[in-house]
Formats: structure tokens, C-alpha cells, sequence
């Protein structure tokens, strides 16, 4: 074999001269050339087993090919993936044959490593080369996702990465009794449903339950909650009573000044009261314009309770007493 060493005197010795022991009697090192590239001599064809240097041989031209762009990651961890299984060097070759390589290179391993019992030779490439795929996905994921100083801190998860997107904090209106809260209600209608028109509007302190037309349906009624925001409408059936007007067409200011007056006029001691409301309707004078609205602030307390009828400016049209 070209560029192996003589082995004559005590170093070259070996008990009948049993060429397979070669390897003693150099003290552990050999000269080896591996083929991979096409062309083989009569003893290399594409049917000789493979061994695992061949094996390694080929996976570092796989990883020069992905490293040059050749192949995809994809395309890297089958033929990776089928190296390290192959029986033959047709079976190799066959994986590197589409590849730009480098002329074939003679290859000088150094001493031989025992090998642990229970371990199959080229284990250490495999495991590296694993190692190395999942370090690549790890780093590619960080790259990604990740909010930490390095793809190995593990201390902060994907979503507590910083978006940039500011905080919004919703402020509707809550207290409708106020002037704001009346107003802010009055524009949460329009901007909902494009105006303030309905049959039927009744104003509590924290929430309000409103009563429009159903577009889609005009013998029926579409009843929405107010609690922040309009929720989704129940329906029931429309009756003559059912008259569309404008409820915010009325004096605010005004009728916020009566609402919080409203327990002491009807003789309702303020820390008895256990439910107030406003109530908004079509007007029930016959002799009022066309969309005129009956305006009525209820009060009541486990002692009794009365109400008082407003016109849309706030002037006084009945107090009804409790009766007691």
C-alpha cells in the first residue's frame, strides 16, 4: 500500500507475520486513504461496505453543502440523517453526488481511541452532529421569540418579549347620574348606533337599558344593556306604544339638578334610598309637537317610594308623593 510504513526489526515484528495485525506493530497508528468522491479503485466499488470514517467523511461535506447555502436545513438533516445509516459507499455517494465538493483528500487519523464497550464506533459524530442541529434550532428560536441576553437564559418566556405597543386604558363612562356621566352615555349611543334615536331609554347609577328598532324586522324591538359598553340585544315584540324618538334631545344639566334633589321633593330621607333611576319615554301629552319625550326620576326606599314627571327642559310636570 502506498505510504505504508517498513516494518522490519522489533517494532516491525508480528507473530507470523499476519498482515490484520499490522496495526501492532506500529505502535497503534495507520495511513488510510478515504475515497468518497466518484471513481474507486477495483477494491472500492459502490458496493463495498461502508465504514464509519466514510460515514463521517460524508456528513462534513453535508455540513460545508448547508454552510454554502447547497442545501436547505431540511435537505441537511435527511441526508445527515441517512449517512450515518448507510450500508455501502454507493449509499453514500449517492448523497453527495448533486454537491459542489473538493477533490477527495488523503486523510491521516492519529492514534486510535479505545473504544468504550457497549459503543459503536463513530457514535461521537452522530452525537456531536445532533448536538449541533439542536443548538441551531435553539439559537434560530431565540433569534425569533426570544427577550434574553442569550439563546440559554431561560428566564423570560416569548411573551414578556417587548411589542412596542402602548397600553390602552378604556375609561367609558360609570356614574350616570352626573352630568358627565348622562353626556358620556348619550355619546355612547351615537357612536354605537350612529345616533340617540329609540322607544325607550331607562338610566340607572352604574348601568342603562336602552330599546332601538330592529332594522331587520320592524314588528320587533332589539333591548341592549349598557354596562361600559353596549352588550349583544335581546328582542320582543313591538306594540303601538313602541313611538321612535330622539332620547338625548333634553336639557342635562337640568335634569341631573332634579335627579340629585329628587329624594329630599318627594320627603325620602337620601340614606333610606335603595334605588333610583331615570326614566326616558315617547310623550304621552297628545297636545305636545311630534317627537316630544316625557322625562321620569323614580325613587323608592323599604319605607315607600314616588316619582317625579319632567318635561325635556327640566320644568316640572307631576310629583307623585310616596304614599305614606
Amino acid at each position: 500500500m502506498r505510504g505504508q510504513p517498513s516494518v522490519g526489526g522489533a517494532a516491525g515484528s508480528c507473530p507470523g507475520r499476519d498482515k490484520r495485525r499490522l496495526a501492532c506493530a506500529i505502535e497503534g497508528v495507520t495511513l488510510t486513504i478515504h475515497v468518497v468522491a466518484s471513481g474507486s479503485s477495483a477494491r472500492r466499488t459502490s458496493g463495498t461496505r461502508a465504514k464509519d470514517s466514510d460515514r463521517n467523511a460524508t456528513c462534513q461535506i453535508l455540513d460545508t453543502a448547508l454552510s454554502e447555502g447547497q442545501l436547505s436545513m431540511a435537505e441537511h438533516g435527511e441526508r445527515v440523517k441517512a449517512a450515518t445509516s448507510a450500508a455501502t459507499l454507493g449509499e453514500l455517494q449517492s448523497l453527495v453526488s448533486d454537491l459542489q465538493t473538493a477533490a477527495p483528500q488523503l486523510v491521516v487519523p492519529g492514534v486510535r481511541k479505545r473504544v468504550l464497550p457497549g459503543m459503536a464506533p463513530g457514535w461521537g459524530i452522530r452525537a456531536a452532529i445532533a448536538g449541533v442541529l439542536v443548538l441551531l434550532g435553539v439559537a434560530i428560536g431565540w433569534g425569533l421569540y426570544g427577550n434574553t441576553p442569550s439563546p440559554l437564559n431561560f428566564t423570560s418566556d416569548p411573551g414578556a418579549k417587548s411589542d412596542g405597543i402602548p397600553a390602552k386604558v378604556l375609561t367609558p363612562p360609570r356614574q350616570l347620574h352626573s352630568l358627565g356621566g348622562l353626556n358620556g352615555l348619550i355619546e355612547q349611543m351615537k357612536q354605537r348606533f350612529g345616533d340617540s334615536e329609540g322607544y325607550s331609554l331607562t338610566i340607572y347609577p352604574d348601568y342603562a337599558s336602552l330599546e332601538r328598532p330592529d332594522p331587520a324586522d320592524e314588528r320587533r324591538i332589539l333591548r341592549y344593556t349598557y354596562r361600559g359598553g353596549w352588550g349583544d340585544p335581546s328582542t320582543s315584540a313591538k306594540d303601538d306604544r313602541d313611538v321612535l324618538v330622539d332620547l338625548g334631545k333634553f336639557d342635562v344639566e337640568a335634569i341631573v339638578g332634579v335627579m340629585r334633589g329628587a329624594p329630599e321633593t318627594l320627603g325620602i330621607n337620601p340614606a333610606d334610598v335603595d334605588n333610583m333611576y331615570l326614566s326616558i319615554d315617547p310623550g304621552s301629552d297628545v297636545t305636545a309637537p311630534p317627537g316630544a319625550i316625557d322625562l321620569t326620576v323614580y325613587v323608592s326606599s323599604e319605607f315607600g317610594g314616588g316619582y317625579i314627571e319632567l318635561n325635556a327642559d327640566g320644568t316640572v310636570k307631576q310629583i307623585n308623593y310616596p304614599s305614606n
